[in-house]
């Protein structure tokens, strides 16, 4: 694993690339609301996905100085379009430098920006995963989401689970959006083995779509 410094506008992001040998594309994480890119859950699903083939990437969506901010008011975690626009243009910095297909995998929070960013540059992004994801934070960008997009919803969080079904009929549905509930789950995926199986969901989506 490598630590980069991604140009985003007139700040620096801090992220962590991984590489194997003869990646077949790279995933780009975007984290959770109060989160980072040295979280477990991320972290763990990233090297599963390494393990599958896939370049990974993992980043702060704030600087040191906007976290310290955003821990005391919670204002920057949920200005999705602050987070979209960095995301699109840490995606284009990885086209730049030929990484072959890009996926996102957004987590919370981070599932509004993967699918903002995603509408915003159709194209450049291949497939999306959402990890107990808020796509209703999309708003009007769901209809506008062409890359295949997998919602991965835990069994047992009922209001985020009824939050995605709604947002799923607001998608394209010809573009091959899917549903997907882990039995047992929580929110956060803790319980014994649902973290696998969400790694394991998301290298058979990226490995089908990218």
């Amino acid at each position: 694993m490598t630590g980069v410094l991604l140009p985003v506008g007139t700040v620096r992001l801090e992220g962590d690339l991984a590489e194997p040998p003869g990646a077949r594309g790279l995933i780009v994480f975007a984290h959770g609301s109060g989160s980072g890119r040295h979280s477990p859950r991320n972290r763990m699903v990233a090297a599963a996905l390494n393990e599958a083939g896939f370049g990974t990437l993992l980043f702060d969506l704030l600087t040191a100085e906007e976290e310290l901010e955003d821990r005391r008011t919670a204002r920057l975690r949920f200005d999705v379009p602050l987070l979209a626009g960095r995301l699109g243009q840490v995606v284009a910095w990885v086209r730049e430098r030929g990484r072959g297909p890009t996926g996102l995998f957004g987590a919370s929070t981070g599932a509004a920006a993967a699918l903002v960013a995603a509408a915003a540059v159709p194209g450049h992004v291949g497939a999306v995963v959402s990890r107990g994801g808020r796509p209703d934070l999309a708003a009007g960008a769901l209809k506008e989401v062409r890359a295949p997009t997998l919602l991965l919803i835990g069994g047992r969080d009922l209001e985020v689970l009824s939050l995605n079904e709604r947002a799923l009929d607001r998608m394209d549905q010809s573009a091959g959006h899917r549903l997907v509930v882990v039995p047992g789950a929580g929110h956060l995926f803790e319980e014994p083995g649902t973290l696998e199986e969400v790694a394991r969901l998301s290298a058979e989506w990226f490995t089908a779509n990218l």
